[in-house]
């Protein structure tokens, strides 16, 4: 029994031993603790003690100048914090361009933290880095070398070159560069700027209230890694008059030789300019692929535009598959459609189904696009081809099988003003590099009906040029060439058109009913303006027409010459002149009309008229103002014979007479005025010769009966 005691005090000894080790423990721990806060304290003394904002504001100032050549400016004092993580605290700083005072980069306050434990290991681990207020303005210059060019450690050779260039002493798949290697707990760019300018094109764009953030970014360029968690950027812009928004999200996203994929990418876009709105988004899912290849399950586009009352919706979709090591990219699968719509088209809305295909060759700065679709009756296909990417020079064939352009287009307003329809701006050509075919089997656009339509069409150097240009139309054929050209704002148009039916043409043309028949018509024309009206009134060049079995519109001449007719009087007598409307129904018909016209300031002069029937003659001469939409023509009708064909019964009494008539007044109601002042005097000359020769006549026959009595015969 006594055993038990003596355990239970074996118990307590140990127990109370067990205790004095942990105290012992405890104050060990404690006194280390304290060395730590000692040392650390120590250091944060010394740290503060070495700091000397000022030597390294002036330090770096001197480097940049000396190095690059800039002007570096710290306003204020850098500031110092070391717990809960060392920073860099600085405020107002600018940066010069090259050789100069002018600014190219300021920035309003920056923080820079790293973590405090790694530094105990002679580690420097950035934990976080935020920049507020940065303005920076990018200047691509006249001879193609940017202004960033000393910073990005390149050469202005590499900088024309583009990106991805290598300078010419570093070897092949050599960088030239230290690798670099980061690992930051985020970043921060808040109210930033940034300005592109082109002093080539003379192009601006701004993106302002520009805000950035992350969480972890790790890099690694030697081992060709990136990794980012929460990626969220945003930007506000302008781009000549209109404003932009930018957003793109990535919530995570790693790239790397072996294994590259991510979450879902998403980059939203609006524009808004005057009259119109464009909103799109571009969303990324399903990636995977190394840092040699990359493959996204699917690439979707959404896009939504609006200006004035027409609407456009569109949605494309493909798999991608691109090889980032020969930096090309492929949409094999292209698949979609586009909606369009408008109240004042006649079917309100039309959607076209798309289907294609995708290859870009982003090291050659080349690219094939395939699209195909099928609306209505029609059936449409492009090829499009980018030869370079900047500037952008572009190849294409367009195939239509047949479309109806008015089944699709609004009205046109009957109040608007012919002035404001056609206003015309050829300024878009500029810049333009583009060289293509276009082939329609049937097309009618404003009311005209082509088919067979075969061009040829390059833009360069502001300048549009069609040719050859060949077509069917209105049972004949046409061939020729177009030119636009955006400086002068000038067209040239030469055309020959054969076996045309001129009627419809000038129906759905110009919706003028002057004339029939079916011949040819030669055109070389030239012109300038900022609108029809202005290139009507400028016209000029030269044009011709012949034609056949048709008929002058607007006036029956052999009826107003058989009513002529019986208001014939003796020579002295005196008549007006007699004016009549066009009109509807009347025609003079004839078998052959040719005319040649030259045309100057919009004014068309004719000298050489000819028409001919079986009972008439015509001729004449005048002015056809197309820039003031009226004419001045004095036409001479002579009648020839009696024939009962094309309305020539009735006119014996006028065989001989040539009958002036003046064709004046605008398009729209043109007037016939028969002159009889020159009538009459032709008709009292017409009948005084007549005298003669009846007095002449008898003389001959008296004098006939007196030789015959003098001869006895």
């Amino acid at each position: 029994m006594w055993k038990l005691p003596g355990l239970i005090i074996w118990a307590i000894y140990l127990i109370l031993l067990e205790q004095e080790i942990s105290m012992k423990a405890l104050r060990i721990l404690g006194i280390a603790v304290g060395l730590v806060l000692a040392l650390l304290a120590a250091g944060i003394g010394v740290l503060y003690a070495l700091f000397d904002g000022e030597k390294i504001k002036a330090e770096l100032s001197r480097a940049v100048l000396e190095q690059k050549q800039r002007k570096l400016d710290i306003a204020g004092k850098l500031e110092l914090s070391v717990w809960p993580s060392v920073g860099i605290k600085l405020g107002r700083l600018t940066l010069s361009e090259p050789g100069g005072n002018a600014e190219f980069l300021a920035l309003e306050s920056a923080r820079v933290e790293v973590a405090v434990m790694p530094l105990l290991s002679k580690q420097v681990q950035v934990q976080r880095v935020e920049v507020n207020g940065l303005k920076a303005a990018v200047v691509k210059k006249k001879d193609g070398t940017l202004n960033i060019a000393d910073l990005l450690g390149g050469d202005a050779e590499k900088q024309k070159a583009g990106p991805g260039a290598a300078p010419k002493d570093v070897p092949p798949g050599d960088t030239g560069s230290t690798p670099l290697r980061f690992d930051i707990a985020g970043i921060k760019v808040a109210n930033a700027q940034f300005t592109w300018r082109d002093e080539k094109s003379g192009s601006t764009t701004t993106l302002s209230n520009l805000d950035l953030g992350t969480g972890r970014v790790q890099a690694d360029t030697a081992r060709q890694t990136l990794e980012v968690d929460a990626l969220a950027f945003m930007a506000k812009g302008k781009s000549g008059a209109d404003a932009f928004e930018l957003k793109l999200d990535a919530p995570k996203l790693a790239i790397s030789p072996e294994k590259a994929g991510g979450e879902s990418l998403s980059l939203a876009a609006t524009l808004a300019g005057s009259g119109r709105t464009v909103a799109a988004k571009l969303v990324l899912s399903g990636v995977e692929g190394n840092a040699q290849a990359l493959k996204i399950g699917k690439l979707a586009l959404d896009l939504d535009a609006r200006s004035g009352e027409t609407v456009v919706k569109a949605h494309l979709d493909s798999p991608v598959a691109a090889n980032l090591a020969a930096q090309t990219v492929a949409l094999e699968k292209l698949a979609g459609s586009i909606d369009l719509a408008n109240p004042q088209m006649p079917m309100k809305q039309v959607r076209l189904p798309l289907a294609g295909n995708l290859h870009a060759d982003l090291a050659k700065h080349t690219a094939t696009i395939e699209l195909a679709t099928q609306f209505d009756e029609s059936k449409i296909a492009t090829k499009l081809r980018v030869a370079k990417f900047a500037p952008l020079a572009l190849g294409f064939d367009l195939d239509i099988d047949q479309i109806n352009v008015d089944k699709y287009l609004p009205p046109k307003a009957k109040e608007e003003k012919p002035a404001a329809q056609g206003k015309l701006d050829f300024s878009a050509l500029k810049g333009l590099d583009v060289n293509g075919a276009i082939r329609i089997g049937s097309l009618q656009v404003s009311k005209l009906k082509l088919a067979r339509l075969n061009a040829k069409l390059s833009i360069a150097g502001g300048r549009l040029d069609v040719a050859p240009l060949t077509l069917n139309l209105y049972e004949g054929s046409a061939n020729g060439s177009l030119s636009l050209n955006a400086a002068g704002n000038s067209v040239v148009l030469k055309q020959n058109l054969a076996g045309i039916s001129i009627n419809p043409l000038m129906k759905d043309l110009a919706d003028k009913d002057l004339v029939e028949g079916r011949g040819s018509v030669a055109l070389d024309i030239t012109s300038h303006g900022d609108s029809v009206t202005a290139m009507k009134k400028a016209l000029g060049g030269s044009a011709s027409i012949s034609l056949k079995n048709g008929a002058v519109k607007g006036i029956n001449l052999a009826q107003s010459l058989r009513d002529l007719k019986g208001t014939l009087g003796a020579a002295s007598g005196k008549r007006e002149d007699t004016t009549q409307q066009a009109k509807a129904g009347d025609k003079t018909d004839f078998s052959e009309l040719t005319a040649s016209l030259k045309i100057a300031h919009g004014v068309a002069h004719n000298e050489d008229l000819a028409m001919k029937s079986p009972f008439l003659r015509l001729s004449g001469a005048g002015d056809i103002d197309i820039g003031g939409g009226q004419m001045n023509y004095l036409a001479k009708a002579s009648v020839v014979a009696s024939s009962a064909g094309q309305g020539g019964q009735g006119l014996d009494q006028l065989k001989g007479l040539t009958v002036p008539v003046r064709v004046s007044g605008p398009f729209e109601n043109l007037a016939y005025k028969i002159e009889f002042g020159s009538l009459v005097e032709d008709v009292a000359k017409a009948k005084l010769e007549e005298k003669k020769q009846e007095v002449k006549a008898k003389v001959e026959d008296k004098m006939k009966d007196k030789l015959k009595g003098l001869f006895g015969k």
